[in-house]
């Protein structure tokens, strides 16, 4: 297993879907960067509402990670499809990194929201997706499943400062007294995200013939 990992990195590398990821990065920093190619400073709110939807840029891009056109035909490997998984991840999250910390200071320092709670909002979004696409390859066979699992996000994104109560808010600002409350709740979000989707990445069981029915 160890000598078969390495081996796989290229081939994983370049089966990645990196135009769907630079589209939705390019988007993120576009969005980010807004104030500054505008000539504007922006205020705070303005700046938190941006770096959120520059989250949920990559989030969406991210919800098409596990997309394999050759799933089946790539199936009966000897690494398994968890070892597959989580090396796509492994190979995207450093760039992840270094594009967030990119959309960061692009973001003035004077209106820029506190960079690890919303840190921690990012990186639950970029769970909760790639979680979305865990459940999905292993629910279903489409080998695709990245389109209905970033329509699902982007309707909860929508949906939830809309339904979600007043206790349970999970958009509010800084210096909201609930902005503790809520980052507690994304703290539980990405470590259930995290939990589902390497739940997910197991391989399924196979499945048992049924029993002949006794006679006599």
């Amino acid at each position: 297993m160890r000598g078969v990992i390495p081996a796989l990195v290229v081939p994983v590398w370049r089966t990645l879907p990196w135009r769907t990821l630079g589209a939705a990065g390019a988007a993120g920093l576009l969005t980010a960067g807004l104030p500054r190619l505008l000539g504007r400073e922006g205020g705070g709110p303005l700046a938190l509402n941006l770096l959120r939807a520059a989250a949920l840029a990559l989030a969406l891009g991210l919800a098409f990670l596990l997309d394999d056109p050759a799933r089946h035909g790539t199936a009966p490997v000897p690494t398994g499809r968890a070892a597959r998984a989580a090396l796509r991840v492994a190979l995207v999250a450093p760039v992840a990194a270094l594009w967030w910390t990119a959309v960061l200071l692009l973001v003035p320092g004077p209106v820029r929201p506190p960079a690890g709670d919303v840190t921690l909002e990012a990186g639950a979004a970029c769970a909760l997706a790639v979680a979305g696409a865990a459940v999905a390859v292993r629910r279903t066979d489409a080998p695709c499943p990245g389109w209905p699992v970033a329509a699902a996000l982007l309707a909860a994104a929508v949906l939830a400062p809309l339904l979600l109560p007043d206790d349970w808010a999970l958009f509010v600002g800084p210096r909201d007294p609930r902005w503790p409350a809520a980052h507690a709740r994304w703290a539980w979000l990405l470590a259930a995200a995290v939990a589902v989707g390497a739940l997910s990445l197991r391989e399924p069981l196979p499945h048992r013939a049924p029993r002949p029915p006794r006679t006599g």
